[in-house]
C-alpha cells in the first residue's frame, strides 16, 4: 500500500511539473492608461476637429474630438529624440521635426509616422517647421539650420541664410510670398518672394525671439524672452513694443478663429490675447500648468494648451486635464 501511495505521489509531482513548465497563453494585461498630463509637449497643430501634439521621447498624440480624448500615434522607427515642431500641410499630410535633425511625415492625419531624415551623429536639433501649402514645407533650427521641401516633406534641400550661426526659433508666412523668421539675439529675417531671397533686418531687441505671427501682409507680431512682444505695420522696417505688465517668457501661439486675433502662451501658464492689429486685449494665467509651449484655439471659448505638464483643455479660463 505504501508503495502505491508513493507511486501516486510521484505521478502527481510529475504532472504538476509538466503543467508548470508547459506553454500557456497568459491572461491579457490591463491596458496602460495614457497619462497625457505627464508628458512634455512642445508643439501642436490643429485641422478641423483633429489636434496633433508632439513632445518628449518622440511621442506624438492625436485627438479627433477637439482634445476630449487622445491616442498615441505609431512612429517608425521608434527613437528617444524629442520632437519640437509639427505642421499640417493638409488634413491628412503632416510633418514633424525634432532633435538629432529628425524629420517625420504622416499621410493619414497623424496616426502613423515614417522617418524621413535623422542625423544622430551631429545631434543638433531642428526647432520648428512651417507649412506653406500641401507641398511646400520648411524646417529650421539650431545654428541657422534651414531645410526646404517642395514635395510634401519627402525630400529636403539645405539652404544657407544670413544668420551668423544663431538659432532660428519661429517662422510665419502667407500665400503672397511674404515670410519672416525670428531667433536668437533678436534675429529677424524677411523674404518677399517665398523664401528665394532673405534679408536680415537690423536687431531691435537683443534677447531671443521664440515666435512670429503674420497678421496681414504688412502687420506682424513677434514675441520672446521676458514677456517681450513687438508689432510692425510695415513688414519689419520698424517695430513697436507692446507692454504686457509681466515678464513671463512667451513660447507659442495660435490664431483665433476667423483670424480675429492671436493667443500667445508662455511661462507660468500665461495666456495673452491680442486683436487682429496686434494690440493687447487681456491676459490670464492657467494655474498649476507650469510653462505652456503651445496652444490650439478650437473655437471662441475652447482651447487646448500644451506644455511641461502635458495637454489640457481650457474653457473660458478654466482648465481640465484630459486623459484617455
Amino acid at each position: 500500500m505504501r508503495q502505491l501511495i508513493a507511486y501516486a505521489m510521484s505521478a502527481v509531482v510529475a504532472a504538476t511539473a509538466v503543467y508548470a513548465f508547459s506553454h500557456r497563453t497568459p491572461p491579457p494585461l490591463p491596458a496602460t492608461q495614457l497619462r497625457t498630463d505627464r508628458l512634455l509637449i512642445n508643439d501642436m497643430a490643429v485641422d478641423g476637429r483633429r489636434v496633433v501634439a508632439v513632445g518628449e521621447q518622440g511621442i506624438i498624440l492625436t485627438s479627433d474630438d477637439l482634445g476630449d480624448s487622445w491616442q498615441q500615434a505609431s512612429v517608425e522607427p521608434k527613437r528617444g529624440s524629442a520632437l519640437t515642431g509639427v505642421a499640417a500641410l493638409s488634413a491628412e499630410r503632416l510633418v514633424a521635426v525634432g532633435h538629432d535633425g529628425w524629420i517625420l511625415r504622416s499621410e493619414d492625419g497623424g496616426k502613423n509616422w515614417q522617418e524621413v531624415l535623422i542625423d544622430a551623429e551631429l545631434a543638433e536639433p531642428l526647432l520648428g517647421v512651417w507649412a506653406g501649402g500641401e507641398n511646400t514645407v520648411v524646417a529650421y533650427g539650431s545654428y541657422g539650420k534651414y531645410f526646404v521641401s517642395s514635395d510634401g516633406g519627402r525630400s529636403w534641400q539645405a539652404r544657407e541664410l544670413p544668420v551668423d550661426g544663431y538659432h532660428l526659433n519661429g517662422m510665419a508666412g502667407g500665400a503672397d510670398g511674404s515670410l519672416m523668421l525670428v531667433g536668437e539675439q533678436g534675429t529677424v529675417l524677411r523674404s518677399a518672394d517665398g523664401g528665394q531671397n532673405w534679408e536680415a533686418l537690423p536687431a531691435f531687441y537683443k534677447g531671443s525671439l521664440f515666435g512670429v505671427v503674420r497678421l496681414s501682409a504688412q502687420r506682424w507680431l513677434a514675441y520672446g524672452m521676458r514677456g517681450h512682444v513687438f508689432v510692425t505695420a510695415d513688414f519689419g522696417k520698424s517695430w513697436t513694443q507692446v507692454p504686457l505688465g509681466h515678464t513671463a517668457p512667451l513660447y507659442g501661439h495660435a490664431r483665433l478663429p476667423g483670424q480675429s486675433g492671436v493667443l500667445v502662451v508662455g511661462g507660468g501658464g500665461v495666456v495673452t490675447r491680442f486683436d487682429r492689429e496686434g494690440m493687447l486685449l487681456d491676459s490670464l494665467r492657467l494655474e498649476g500648468l507650469g510653462t505652456l509651449t503651445s496652444v490650439s484655439a478650437l473655437d471662441e471659448r475652447v482651447l487646448v494648451v500644451g506644455g511641461e505638464h502635458g495637454v489640457f483643455k481650457s474653457f473660458r479660463g478654466g482648465v481640465a486635464a484630459v486623459q484617455d
